[in-house]
């Protein structure tokens, strides 16, 4: 399907009103992923070492323990790229399942406090249950992920006139700072601030084989569900009354996507720690690439978010050596202007 222009004034079907680029969306998901090779090799070999391409690739076809340049690719590098590239696909299709279900153009696990939620839990385990496994430590993190949902929706939803996607946005920035500052309070008490350093900076540095491992199945299980949500998401786009009346059952498709981004939160930040505005500005370069079609925004979304991920994280290695920059500073650096800009053209008449 190509895009198609509606007449002001003209009656259209709503799926008249949905429009894409599957050709475009092709291009750029096989496009996307050859690049997205490219970078986690490039990602695998530069460093405070710089590795060569070639010792990569005899690392990953033919791997010498005795070889310490090979246990620095395995060991090190690798998991870390890996990770980035799950963390950010995470992240972008949380958002683009926020952007869809919600209709609101700031939805974002960053900037609805869903991350802050998880990170308020990570720091209540560290506290009280120290020595927690991994795996335990992500189904916590899908608790704080759920708390964060409840109090910002309802928060948000007392106001008078009730949601809107500024009012949702304050709402969330309002709860983010509040479990920000009892983490805080949390990590200052029980001095576990040490613990808790990698959340507050945001970053993929020091993932293990053994968190990859774990955290593989719940992000592929969780986008596998969003492309399963897709038409349904993209039909709950078009308003509850429109998705109502072409038999959608609009409660059951908003609890999957709010379960699947749990999940993808929860999983991302418990093993990163929080990284802003990916989920917020990934789906609308998507939107803009590929068109309103969730079919296509969730995928290419994927592949855009781990691709921004990877190379910021790699960026942030190259920029001062040996001293590694924050991945989650310098996605701020480009996404706080983007908040801006959307707030100004797209949820302006709602202010």
């Amino acid at each position: 399907m190509t895009r198609k222009t509606v007449v002001k004034g003209q009656q259209t079907s709503p799926k008249e009103e949905i429009w894409s680029r599957p050709y475009a969306a092709l291009l750029i998901i096989v496009g996307g992923l050859v690049l997205l090779a490219f970078g986690l090799a490039f990602s695998v070999a530069k460093g405070s070492r710089e590795i060569p391409l070639h010792v990569v690739w005899q690392a990953l076809v033919h791997f010498d323990a005795s070889n310490q340049l090979h246990q620095i690719i395995w060991e090190l590098r690798l998991p870390r790229a890996i990770a980035g590239a799950l963390v950010g696909a995470s992240f972008a299709v949380a958002g683009a399942l926020m952007q869809g279900m919600t209709r609101n153009p700031l939805a974002d696990p960053g900037l609805l406090g869903i991350n802050a939620g998880a990170g308020f839990v990570l720091a209540v385990c560290f506290a009280f249950f120290p020595g927690l496994a991994f795996n335990k430590l992500i189904l916590f993190s899908f608790i704080g992920a759920a708390l964060s949902v409840v109090l910002v929706y309802g928060i948000g939803s007392l106001a008078r006139g009730g949601l809107t996607p500024v009012r949702l946005a304050l709402a969330g920035a309002a709860v983010a700072a509040m479990l920000v500052a009892l983490s805080e309070g949390i990590a200052l008490y029980f001095r576990i601030s040490q613990d808790l350093a990698f959340w507050y900076a945001g970053g993929v540095a020091g993932v293990t084989w053994s968190q990859v491992d774990i955290l593989w199945p719940w992000i592929v299980a969780a986008l596998i569900g969003a492309l399963l949500l897709s038409r349904s998401i993209t039909i709950l786009s078009l308003g509850d009354d429109v998705a109502a009346g072409l038999g959608q059952r609009t409660a059951l498709i908003r609890l999957g996507a709010v379960l699947a981004v749990m999940v993808l939160a929860g999983a991302s930040v418990s093993t990163v720690g929080a990284i802003g505005f990916v989920g917020l500005m990934v789906p609308h370069a998507a939107r803009a690439l590929v068109g309103v079609d969730y079919k296509w925004i969730i995928p290419t979304s994927a592949i855009l978010g781990a691709l921004l991920l990877v190379f910021a994280d790699t960026f942030g290695r190259l920029l001062n050596p040996p001293h590694e920059q924050p991945v989650s500073a310098l996605i701020a650096l480009i996404g706080v202007p983007y908040f801006f800009y959307v707030i100004r053209k797209k949820v302006g008449d709602n202010l």
